[in-house]
């Protein structure tokens, strides 16, 4: 034990990793900065809730037990994403509003090793009422490339120290289905598609969660999008326009063989028809940072790693 903290004490002092915070601290300034001048309403977070995200039925998720704890006399669970959050908190009034929001996904130790996943991490959400899915995508490549540029504007030197060159990229970003990549690279496309494109890119149509639209002009399609970022980094962004009416939201948790009790209150503001259209998502800020420094894996941009599988030492 003590010699693995001590390796936890060197892999805090790398000069790196220095580096590498300098960066997110520029990161997150300019995404809350573009987010406040596009007029969104900040939120804080919810940590625990009787309803979280299922993550299912995305083929995508390999989360093994939904992180719980007892308060009292309640029951509650920890966040794994806002989007139900999200959802309801446009009962506000408020029209645009982003939440950097900390996750807790208890992720297969076989993520391990792809790179990619951690078991707690930060994403910024974000929801706009009555937006579509043109919206979002129009207002991620705004802020992907204002990132981006304030990096390379601020953290030349520490661009420079990681041996990381960066190009903002040209608009609007290319885009795919799901249905194309899959015929061209197999079920397993992020990877390779992303291998093969030089700049950040999106993909439609994905069958996942029942709070994601159902095209109503296309049944069987949907209405979301994922972010994929080039040089084989993967997905960094996921979202979709959400589905609000009553009917079809339970019909969805049925169709996929959820239970209805675990959303209960969520259900009884839908019944009631008081959620609205809206589209919105979430950005990884530990995959968006990884992709702008280079690192070949993502724990190395946290100073205290969780990664699955890796024991946690600090």
């Amino acid at each position: 034990m003590l010699a693995q903290l001590e390796d936890a004490v060197k892999y805090l002092k790398r000069k790196e990793l220095l580096s590498i915070l300098k960066i997110q601290t520029t990161v997150l300034k300019a995404l809350e900065d573009f987010m406040v001048s596009r007029g969104f309403i900040q939120l804080m977070p919810i940590i625990t809730s009787r309803f979280t995200d299922p993550l299912g039925p995305d083929p995508g998720s390999s989360v093994v037990a939904l992180p719980k704890i007892k308060y009292y006399d309640e029951e509650l669970v920890l966040t794994q994403s806002m989007i139900l959050h999200k959802q309801l908190s446009l009962l506000t009034g408020a029209d645009k509003i982003f939440i950097m929001s900390p996750n807790v996904r208890l992720e297969d130790k076989a993520r391990r090793t792809t790179g990619r996943h951690l078991f707690e991490f930060t994403q910024m959400d974000f929801e706009i009422a009555y937006g579509t899915m043109k919206d979002v995508m129009s207002l991620t490549e705004d802020m992907l490339c204002e990132v981006i540029s304030r990096v390379l504007k601020e953290r030349g030197e520490e661009l420079e120290l990681l041996g990381r060159k960066l190009e903002i990229p040209p608009r609007p970003f290319k885009v795919y289905t799901t249905h194309e990549l899959e015929e061209e690279y197999g079920k397993n496309w992020e990877i390779l598609a992303s291998l093969e494109n030089k700049y950040p890119f999106w993909v439609l149509c994905f069958k996942r969660e029942f709070y994601d639209r159902e095209d109503p002009e296309n049944p069987g399609h949907y209405r979301n999008y994922d972010l994929i970022y080039p040089e084989g980094f993967g997905e960094g962004l996921s979202g979709g326009e959400r589905e609000w009416e009553y009917d079809k939201i339970i019909a969805r948790i049925e169709r996929d063989g959820l239970d209805p009790s675990r959303y209960r209150e969520y259900l009884y503001i839908a019944k009631r028809g008081l959620l609205i259209p809206s589209a919105g998502a979430g950005i990884g800020v530990e995959r968006l940072v990884r992709f702008l420094v280079g690192a070949k894996h993502i724990g190395d941009v946290q100073p205290f790693r969780r990664v699955p599988g890796e024991p946690v030492f600090l």
